[in-house]
């Protein structure tokens, strides 16, 4: 087994680092913030995702893995250094890789042995050959030093069992030597493993999110073209999902994509490919159908009621999807300040998302609307006047259609993930829109209780 030290404990570097642990390497992660350290000695996750915390706390109690602020004690003697810190979008789409530059340095001044040193951050192709001569221009000792590609391909809210049965690991390498460790690494996993130079793995990972990106969008835009010609998006994709070359993932139309990958993967191939002249053009439009997907139900909403001020309104789902507290892009985001702007009293209920909404809207006055984070659905849905669904979590799918018929001063339901067959809707007495499908409007309704009554008479 390897001395393995993760540089960074985000989503990426400590789902990593516990992992590696729970396999039997001994590890330390390493983190610049001591709070966060001292938690995480303690066994508690400074992320929500499922099953973590119990690994964390399995590795704790064994000696498997520590935590630590040294970055000079944890990489001195390491076998491997996995580096997962972040690179965040900047203005121009491009990634930040400031934080990988400062790891990168830490580890030349810092390390005694042999050691190879391994990039799970995405970043844009050719950047690892970069990290690798900055390494040996700083190098403080004659040892030798090399740096892989190994990207990540984990899902938060289930990142632990991607990262434990995951489909493939992706290796880039330019050597026998760094190729051969890091198979001995990944071997206790029992995964297929798949090896190809840096470039090509730096690519693989962006080619990965921005395809699945792209069906999302090109299911959205299916989806509103739906809505203009009368057809149901939810039977066009079962239809689409038979054919093998399609399948049936990534299928469902909705709100646009979020999180930490696929809004910034995208813009960040969409940058590379300008920097060296040329346009991936389809990459574009998924940009820019998921920028416009995001306040589609606002704009709808916005249609049917003459103003939003001093309405009260219910938002179901904070985060970007069920299973994590990450706001990253969330679709929350782009409707809530709307509302707000309004003049909006919200009433926003998330399970696990609203201590972070909360650091983004505290709650409150603002210059118009309000805002107040309620701990269980029916406070968000008594009296409200509308209600916007933009998270599917479990809890909010529960909600049944009558619910809202029962609590809501008027059932006005916007819904963003088609949570709700129109007909139950309908049968209950609620206004519901959603996404690529047929709107029960007040008509429809009127016309179900007449036919009901006819059924009744005759």
């Amino acid at each position: 087994m390897f001395k393995v030290a993760i540089a960074g404990t985000g989503y990426v570097g400590l789902v990593s680092g516990v992992c590696f642990a729970e396999v039997g390497h001994q590890v330390t992660c390493v983190d610049i913030d001591e709070k966060k350290v001292n938690l995480m000695k303690s066994g508690v996750s400074p992320i929500y995702e499922s099953g973590l915390e119990e690994l964390m706390q399995k590795n704790n109690a064994e000696g498997r893995i520590d935590y630590t602020t040294n970055f000079q004690s944890a990489y001195r003697n390491a076998d491997v250094i996995f580096i997962g810190v972040g690179t965040p979008e900047q203005p121009d789409g491009s990634a930040n890789l400031s934080y990988i530059s400062t790891v990168a340095r830490q580890i030349a001044e810092s390390v005694e042995n042999d050691c190879l040193v391994v990039v799970k951050s995405t970043v844009p192709v050719g950047t690892n050959d970069k990290v690798e001569q900055f390494i040996k221009d700083f190098l403080v000792n004659d040892v030798r030093i090399e740096v892989a590609s190994n990207p990540e391909f984990l899902a938060q809210g289930s990142a632990v069992h991607d990262t434990l049965y995951a489909e493939r690991i992706i290796i880039g390498t330019e050597s026998k030597w760094a190729e051969d460790r890091l198979r001995e690494i990944y071997e206790p996993f029992h995964l297929p493993i798949v090896s190809v130079n840096r470039r090509s793995a730096e690519m693989i990972k962006y080619a990965s999110n921005d395809f699945l990106a792209l069906k999302i969008s090109y299911m959205n835009d299916i989806a509103n073209l739906c809505e203009l010609v009368g057809a149901d998006v939810q039977d066009v994709a079962e239809g689409m999902s038979f054919d093998e070359r399609i399948g049936s993932k990534f299928l469902n139309a909705g709100i646009g994509f979020g999180g930490s990958c696929f809004p910034k993967d995208t813009k960040a191939l969409d940058n590379i490919s300008r920097e060296n002249g040329y346009e991936l053009r389809t990459v574009k439009a998924a940009i820019d159908v998921n920028k416009d997907q995001k306040i589609s139900l606002y704009k709808k909403a916005s249609k049917r009621l003459i103003t939003f001020n001093g309405l009260k309104v219910a938002v179901l789902g904070l985060t970007f999807k069920p299973g994590t507290d990450d706001l990253r892009e969330a679709p929350s985001l782009a409707n809530v300040p709307l509302l707000l702007e309004q003049g909006a009293d919200i009433y926003a209920y998330d399970p696990v998302g609203a201590s972070n909404f909360s650091k983004v809207y505290p709650e409150g006055d603002f210059d118009k609307g309000t805002i107040t984070y309620v701990d269980d659905i029916e406070q968000a849905l008594a009296n409200a006047n509308v209600c916007f669904i933009f998270t599917e979590w479990g809890e909010v799918k529960a909600v049944t259609p009558d619910a809202y018929k029962r609590l809501m001063r008027t059932p006005l339901v916007y819904d963003g993930r088609n949570i709700y067959e129109n007909y139950d809707m309908r049968e209950a007495g609620v206004e519901y829109h959603s996404i690529g499908r047929a709107s029960v409007n007040r008509e429809a309704i009127k016309e179900s209780k007449n036919h009901e009554l006819q059924t009744v008479r005759s």
